[in-house]
């Protein structure tokens, strides 16, 4: 929590947006929604969780494929929308970091749901990493795109394009497949009884 809490003083955050879809952790549970928020407000910094909005998951069933969220779907929901108007809002007041579980943005869907959509000529996207360097978002998606051997732009698909493409198969690569519960099985005496 302390190195978190200076990774957010040092880059002067104000604003803590939690886009988890659970913010909860089973293995850092000083991370958890409450207490995160209560350790937030000892430092002056607000929280705020929309995971709700923007996490990486949907309650709605029209965003799924085959048990597998599609963030082109999530990204067209009023839901959504709202999240990210909440954010453009709140960054004429504060500055605001986006929070998930993922460590790095190249494989995270803050970077590859979120920010794809928060990103404008107006709006200067840069990732805090590991390390307490900032990266700017182009950089991310350039190695998003090396990871996924895409070239910068070819014969037949403009620069622009390829970016898109970058996002679109990052987003299937990485997005959130919902379990399927297995039936039980029973024994021939069992079923014969019911």
């Amino acid at each position: 929590m302390d190195n978190f809490i200076q990774l957010l003083t040092v880059h002067h955050i104000t604003a803590v947006c939690d886009v988890r879809s659970s913010p909860y952790s089973r293995y850092n549970p000083q991370f958890n929604r409450e207490t995160l928020q209560k350790e937030l407000k000892g430092h002056e910094i607000a929280y705020v969780y929309l995971g709700k909005e923007l996490g990486p998951r949907s309650d709605d069933p029209g965003c799924y494929e085959d048990g597998k969220v599609r963030y082109d779907r999530l990204a067209r929901t009023d839901l959504f929308r709202e999240g990210l108007r909440r954010i453009r809002l709140g960054m004429a007041t504060y500055r605001i970091a986006l929070m998930c579980s993922e460590k790095d943005p190249a494989s995270c869907h803050r970077t590859i749901l979120v920010c794809r959509h928060l990103r404008d000529k107006d709006t200067h996207i840069r990732h805090i990493l590991e390390d307490g360097s900032l990266e700017e978002n182009g950089v991310t998606i350039r190695r998003v795109m090396e990871r996924l051997k895409l070239p910068e732009s070819d014969l037949f698909t403009s620069p622009e394009e390829m970016v898109e493409r970058a996002y679109d198969m990052q987003g299937s690569r990485i997005a959130y497949v919902q379990e399927v519960e297995k039936p039980t099985h029973q024994s021939g005496q069992e079923a014969n009884l019911l």
